[in-house]
């Protein structure tokens, strides 16, 4: 485990998006991306810090696909299409010439199945969440299954909008689950990128009153709320799981 790194002196620089696969949610619908991001900060002093919004699945799905999708249960929702180790958060990280081991820390927006599965691989580094998501016993993951516990990790925890440092704004957005985390980053260029994870998975979303939320109404306060961000800053949002947006987004390696 490392050290602790002060990030109140550093600055967004760039935005990647990584992309974790494609998950089929079964017949009538249409597949959906899984992404992540990698968020690299620097201070203007030769240091830096490489910050990882969620993990993706668990990396044994691309090695024994079955096994695994029977231990989770999967087959009940959807399967994985084309997931192999490219797809795997090592993967991701290996096309801009990165390790595991260079993420210093990790931004969890929530612990389902496929933000969660590979934060085992980063209990070296820092994992921010919010607190309400911390204290379920194990991640909530899929369902009535949880395999994993909690990594023996550095946890910092959150109770409200904060800024992690300039150009990163964590905002809560209880509903999803009762713990979600969302952010909003300001990018060099001036531009300003909502990272919506699950708060909004897709477009059509808050049409739907939030139906596949733990609690539609919390999800849709925090929509409003997200909302509001959009229209004072003009923020790009990037939703969950949006099929007619996933193809469109610069992927590992381009930066957004």
């Amino acid at each position: 485990m490392t050290p602790a790194q002060d990030l109140s002196s550093q600055r967004l620089i760039r935005l990647t998006v990584l992309d974790f696969g494609l998950f089929d949610v079964g017949p009538g619908k249409r597949l959906i991306g899984i992404p992540g991001f990698l968020l690299e900060t620097e201070d203007g002093q030769g240091s830096g810090a490489k910050i990882l919004f969620d993990t993706g699945f668990d990396p044994a799905y691309a090695t024994a696909p079955e096994a695994t999708a029977a231990r989770d249960g999967l087959a009940s929702f959807g399967v994985l299409v084309g997931f192999g180790p490219a797809q795997t958060a090592a993967g991701q990280l290996a096309k801009l010439g990165l390790t595991a081991a260079d993420i210093t820390h990790v931004i969890l927006s929530h612990g389902h199945i496929d933000h969660v599965g590979s934060l085992p691989l980063f209990a070296h580094a820092e994992i921010i969440m919010t607190t309400t998501e911390r204290a379920d016993a194990r991640p909530c993951y899929f369902g009535a299954v949880q395999p994993m516990a909690w990594p023996e990790a550095r946890y910092r925890t959150l109770t409200e909008e904060t800024q992690l440092c300039h150009g990163i704004t964590l905002i809560p957005t209880p509903g999803h689950t009762a713990g979600h985390l969302s952010a909003l980053l300001a990018l060099p260029d001036g531009r300003q990128v909502l990272l919506a994870a699950d708060a909004i998975n897709r477009i059509s979303e808050p049409d739907e009153g939030f139906a596949d939320a733990r609690d539609p109404g919390a999800a849709m306060e925090s929509y409003h709320r997200l909302m509001a961000h959009v229209a004072a800053t003009g923020a790009t949002v990037i939703y969950g799981h949006e099929p007619s947006q996933w193809a469109g987004l610069p992927k590992a390696p381009v930066a957004f």
